[in-house]
């Protein structure tokens, strides 16, 4: 599982590292009070073993019976550190004798075989402190409890002595250690955690502060500011962040003065141009009614006149229409029109016949824009005829609720670094030919009409090769959902 949450990384960031501190630091504390405890009780107990061995041997016979011997260990085993004793030594038989205190189970066969072996060597006297037998002692467990064994051999001779003393209450008091060590490591870690919730909603919510300005930023509320308190390195952060947004918000507005300027500068000028142009096209409409009685040598200028004037003529309409789509004054007029009725038209009109192939089904109806359909299958079909040739096929299907129309030519197809760019205004596929037949806004104004009715213009290539544009629309563009201006007539 991923820690996708900040929040939820710094709590466990916090919570491992006070536990590995509060472990850490238990674990410390544990075996440092357990070995003191150990070592104290060890001691004591040590001590007074050695002492009492001292005193009480000291009173027997070099050659003591058993009965000495028991006496002795039940002596020793009487002291106030409440261990047992084992007294190990010859009679005068020369018989072995290993006297026990209390009930006898401790026994040679308890002692384990090193401990023995240590106590019973004798050392050289050029060894330590130079004397040959020393105290031993070991930690066993028996049946499950610890104990401490110890033993050493009287110096000058006597018995051997060993004692055996129970650390049943100091474990009980280390486990209890333990416990209390354990309950304050979970203390610990649920204070860290609370202590890194404290830490991440301190640390966090100018930060997230920060996202939701961002975010209103990116909406176009330009006017976000964040409020700044303190000199630390998120106060930082937001004095950064507005000083940012400000700039923006300058810059954003210098270029939307910019674009508004360019609007109405294009606006004017292409109701301005229509006045002459209306005066001109009447000209050149006389002019082309008298071009079979022109001298010869002057007609072609005429036929040169008429078309720039036709190129001219359309490509200020192109530039009105731009800019109603720019104000968002672009409005639809709609009417229920058959799709298939609607393509054969607009080919007819423009004396497509021979060029384009249709396969359209019959009976397509549709609540549209006549006039704004006719303008989007004129530029595709155009368009395929211009750049790919014919023939050119339109195909008019169903589609998902809607109504798709296919036009594809067979020509060379689109290069793939033009096709993201097929539907920018101005665009041209050869910047060494920036003077062409078109005006580059064909695609992008039926690109801007299939959006004013709800649809969408795609381009790709076939796979059989040649170009192939696909126009999707609705049914019924005054249907709700979509956010265009519309005006219906009806």
């Amino acid at each position: 599982m991923r820690l996708t949450s900040l929040r939820l990384r710094l709590v466990v960031v916090f919570a491992l590292v006070a536990l590995t501190a509060a472990v850490s630091a238990s674990g410390i504390a544990y075996w440092l009070n357990r070995d003191a405890v150990l070592t104290r009780t060890q001691n004591a107990a040590l001590n007074d073993f050695r002492q009492s061995l001292a005193d009480t041997t000291g009173t027997l016979p070099l050659r003591p019976r058993c009965e000495q011997l028991q006496e002795a260990a039940e002596r020793m085993a009487a002291s106030t550190q409440r261990y047992e004793v084992l007294l190990v030594d010859r009679d005068r038989e020369g018989r072995s004798c290993a006297a026990p205190s209390g009930n006898g189970r401790f026994t040679l066969d308890t002692v384990p075989g090193t401990l023995r072996t240590a106590v019973d060597e004798e050392r050289p006297a050029e060894v330590g402190d130079g004397l040959p037998y020393h105290l031993y002692w070991q930690r066993i467990t028996l049946d499950g409890a610890p104990y401490l064994v110890g033993g050493t051999r009287v110096i000058g001779g006597g018995p051997t002595g060993y004692m055996l003393k129970s650390l049943s209450s100091e474990r009980e008091d280390l486990n209890s250690l333990a416990w209390s060590l354990g309950v304050a490591t979970a203390l610990a870690l649920v204070g860290s955690a609370l202590l890194a919730q404290a830490a991440a909603s301190t640390v966090l919510r100018p930060v997230q502060r920060l996202g939701d300005a961002a975010r209103r930023l990116g909406e176009g509320k330009l006017d976000t500011r964040l409020r700044v308190s303190g000199t630390d390195e998120l106060a930082e952060l937001s004095r950064t962040f507005n000083a940012a947004a400000a700039s923006l918000e300058a810059r954003v507005e210098e270029l939307s003065a910019r674009e508004a300027a360019s609007r109405r500068f294009v606006a004017d000028m292409s109701h301005e141009l229509r006045t002459p142009l209306t005066a001109i096209t009447a000209v050149t409409e006389v002019l082309e009614e008298e071009y079979d009685n022109l001298d010869p040598m002057v007609a072609p200028a005429v036929r040169l006149v008429v078309d720039e004037t036709r190129r001219l003529g359309t490509l200020v309409e192109n530039l009105m229409e731009v800019t109603r789509f720019d104000a968002g004054t672009a409005r639809l007029v709609l009417d229920e029109v058959d799709v298939a009725d609607m393509v054969t038209a607009c080919i007819d009109a423009r004396a497509w016949l021979d060029a384009v192939e249709l396969d359209t089904e019959r009976g397509l109806v549709a609540r549209l824009d006549p006039r704004r359909l006719d303008v989007i299958l004129a530029n595709l079909i155009g368009n395929a005829l211009k750049h790919g040739g014919s023939p050119v096929r339109v195909t008019v299907r169903p589609d998902d609720g809607g109504l798709a129309v296919e036009v594809r030519d067979h020509g060379p197809g689109i290069p793939e670094e033009v096709l993201p760019h097929v539907f920018d205004r101005f665009y041209k596929a050869s910047a060494s030919r920036p003077r062409s037949e078109g005006s580059g806004l064909g695609l992008s104004i039926a690109l801007e009409n299939a959006h004013i009715h709800g649809g969408d213009i795609s381009a790709a290539n076939h796979p059989e090769g040649g170009a192939v544009f696909r126009l999707r629309l609705p049914v019924d563009a005054a249907r709700p959902g979509t956010d265009q201006p519309r005006e219906d007539t009806d």
